[in-house]
């Protein structure tokens, strides 16, 4: 099977059903508020409708109260809840999805311990002090690979990705998926319907 694709910090329904009708696999929405694609409630309501249910609609939270959380879990119909801020321990556990950890990798330094993360899957982005991601620069995959080798099949590869460097990533890393938000927009709030097309196709045939 292919790579799946995550297009992450979607804002509105037609960037959404787009994303889908180019081969999406999953839906990113952003519940951080310090974030220029942060949206709420109603319009993750509208985005998920917009949608077909087995594209799987992931909540990104970053140090989010549980209960909020939870909120946008059942309000919404969230598949996956994606932790990107400093959550550890029993913050990663007991939710009713799937869930994700965001793994910030330096570019220097150890590589993290992958195996002591519980979540079911484990995204790897890009490093930047006093950022919770989104930065749009990638790390060095190769020099990750020991480290993400055992955990490939839970392995969301994050971090500077575009459609011109996505098929060597795949090639590279073998992830279980590969999220993109910065690499393919117009503007932090809007995709750019090409780009997300040549992502995912690229991605897809990698």
């Amino acid at each position: 099977m292919s790579v799946r694709v995550k297009i992450c910090g979607v804002t509105n329904a037609v960037d959404a059903a787009l994303a889908v009708q180019y081969g999406a696999d999953l839906i990113g929405l952003n519940f951080y508020p310090m974030s220029p694609r942060c949206i709420d409630v109603e319009t993750a309501c509208a985005i998920r409708a917009a949608i077909p249910a087995h594209i799987l609609c992931v909540g990104v939270f970053v140090n989010s109260e549980r209960r909020q959380v939870l909120d946008c879990v059942e309000q919404i119909g969230l598949d996956l809840v994606q932790f990107h801020g400093d959550e550890e321990g029993e913050a990663l556990s007991g939710w009713p999805c799937a869930t994700i950890k965001a793994v910030r990798i330096a570019p220097d330094g150890p590589p993290p311990d992958l195996a002591q993360i519980p979540t079911t899957y484990l995204l790897l982005d890009t490093y930047k002090a006093g950022r919770y991601g989104g930065t749009g620069e990638i790390f060095s995959w190769e020099r990750m690979l020991p480290a993400i080798a055992p955990h490939a099949e839970r392995v969301i590869l994050a971090g500077g990705l575009s459609p011109e460097n996505v098929v060597s990533a795949v090639r590279t890393v073998r992830p279980w998926a590969v999220d993109v938000a910065s690499g393919v927009e117009v503007t932090p709030r809007h995709k750019d319907p090409e780009k997300m097309r040549v992502f995912i196709t690229n991605a897809k045939t990698a």
